[in-house]
């Protein structure tokens, strides 16, 4: 299938997103900073990309934290997934933070998170007195049950 093309500003020296394999389906984003930045545990930083993008309509870009960093350095992506709306024109910039218990180091040009292209559903509203029950009803948070 023929990727649909969608139109890039790259203000830095990193590579632009790119699937690391067929399969994939975010795209590494990388930090494009002047100085390397030291986040200590529990502290959080934006971090620009350098990169800005035009999506077309009834598409969102939603930035996820990458697997590998979590789980090596404890750094993730807060407010994740981030959604990037068809008609921001601004920087890609991530909220990072540090979980661990140790200093992390983020360098530009490293792969700091994921980037993956979601179709968007419009919707409108129809105003009712009643919607129809299920077997869950208004049960949440856990009332599925554990398993």
């Amino acid at each position: 299938m023929q990727a649909k093309p969608v139109k890039i500003i790259n203000l830095s020296n990193n590579p632009l997103p790119e699937y690391a394999t067929a399969g994939s389906s975010g795209m590494d984003i990388r930090a494009f900073i002047e100085a390397p930045i030291v986040l200590q545990p529990m502290q959080r930083a934006l971090i620009p990309t350098g990169i800005m993008i035009e999506l077309y309509d009834n598409v969102e870009a939603q930035i996820r934290p990458r697997s590998g960093l979590a789980i090596k350095q404890g750094l993730t992506c807060l407010n994740t997934p981030g959604t990037i709306d068809a008609d921001y024109r601004g920087e890609i910039k991530v909220i990072m933070i540090n979980l661990s218990e140790e200093p992390q180091t983020i360098q530009s040009g490293d792969r700091i998170a994921q980037m993956v292209i979601q179709q968007v559903e419009k919707i409108s509203w129809q105003l009712v007195e009643q919607i129809e029950t299920t077997d869950r009803g208004a049960g949440g948070f856990g009332s599925t049950g554990k398993n």
